[in-house]
């Protein structure tokens, strides 16, 4: 049996937000073919899942992101790396037991990784791309920042893909994209999936709402996020007769201070988004700044829930039609649309889940990788 080195950038545990939902099933997979050793950084707690692993590190991340911008700034390196950079790390890694081989999760991570190893790189989302996308929307010195980490980070990226023995991302889309941009090597696509029997409506009781009610879930201290609630709260909800209910874990003050508009809601974090989704009329996926899948899409579609997206987020989803993809200046009409009339949207999409999103179809590819890995590790 093959033995592989997992890291991570956050302990996949806990599967409730959405690197984690990836990384979790990821490892699932893995560990059911080969002996993985897990090291990865969290925030707090990170209990370990019910898998059959060899060896379990999560390392308590302490560094501050003011400390990470400074060594980044006197290094020369991208915030993105100096962010992750820990000796603790370092030591738990010289601990290990010989590995044939490492999986990589998010670029941060690629850095701790030997010159010369054999290793599947797992991208998921071209940071590169999300950092430029959001420098073009920034001003003053948070612009210069953010785009000096864009060309940092996609140098890095370009070398760390021209050695490792196979480069993953969330959709052919950012793969295109890598590609396009300079990116070299054995280039492919590892899409999401979803657990449709766990987001399926079922017996589960919707929240009251008096009034057709619009949802949107995430985690609320993500910068993409913050900006199409706010839009969508701004710009689109005032023209439709509905309420609007913002729900995930940290909302910031910025998004806490829209839950004071009469007709908006913001939850928190909640034990569970079901019964939000199961309430909604419409769900909303309104990102203007987005990379890769969005697992609030494809959450909403298995609970059976019309739902409209930019096109930024619908991209890299193989909805085939049963979402409602609307550019911002249609983005109301096209909800106002489905409120009216939702007919069978919400069914289509979650037929569609059920056909096309099923985790152990997406993660087949991952075996034939595993095939290749005890071939260069011989």
């Amino acid at each position: 049996m093959t033995d592989l080195l997992f890291l991570a950038h956050r302990a996949p545990t806990a599967p409730d937000r959405g690197d984690r939902i990836r990384s979790y099933h990821v490892l699932r997979h893995l560990a059911a073919r080969a002996r993985v050793h897990v090291v990865a950084f969290d925030e707090g707690e990170a209990p370990r899942p019910a898998l059959d692993l060899a060896s379990w590190t999560v390392i308590p991340r302490t560094k501050t992101r003011v400390r990470a911008v400074a060594e980044a700034l006197a290094t020369g390196r991208p915030v993105s790396l100096t962010a992750f950079a820990d000796p603790r790390l370092t030591a738990a890694l010289a601990a290990l037991p010989p590995v044939d081989a490492t999986y990589v999760f998010s670029g941060q991570m690629a850095q701790h990784v030997p010159v010369g190893a054999t290793t599947i790189m797992d991208f998921v989302d071209l940071d590169s791309a999300k950092f430029l996308q959001q420098a073009e929307a920034a001003h003053g010195p948070i612009r210069w920042l953010l785009a000096r980490e864009a060309k940092l980070l996609a140098r890095f990226e370009r070398d760390i893909a021209s050695r490792a023995g196979s480069t993953l991302f969330i959709s052919d889309a950012e793969a295109a994209l890598f590609r396009s941009t300079g990116g070299q090597g054995h280039i492919g696509a590892l899409g999401n999936g979803i657990d449709a029997r766990h987001f399926d409506r079922g017996d589960v009781v919707p929240v009251p709402s008096k009034r057709p009610l619009i949802v949107f879930t995430g985690q609320m201290d993500y910068q993409p996020n913050v900006d199409a609630v706010t839009w969508f709260a701004d710009h689109v909800l005032p023209r439709l007769a509905a309420d609007f209910a913002i729900v995930g874990r940290a909302p910031t003050a910025a998004v806490r201070a829209l839950g004071r508009r009469e007709n908006i809601v913001v939850t928190g974090e909640v034990p569970d988004t079901r019964p939000w989704l199961a309430a909604a009329s419409v769900c909303v996926a309104p990102l203007r700044l987005a990379r890769g899948v969005q697992n609030k899409v494809l959450e909403a579609m298995a609970m059976g829930c019309p739902v409209v997206a930019t096109p930024q987020a619908a991209e890299g989803i193989d909805h085939g039609g049963t979402v409602r993809v609307a550019e911002p200046r249609d983005f109301a009409a096209a909800c106002a649309a489905l409120l009216a009339y939702p007919g069978t949207l919400g069914v289509e999409a979650r037929a569609r889940v059920l056909s096309h999103y099923d985790w152990a179809a997406r993660l087949a590819p991952l075996d034939d990788l595993l095939g290749i890995v005890r071939t260069l590790a011989a």
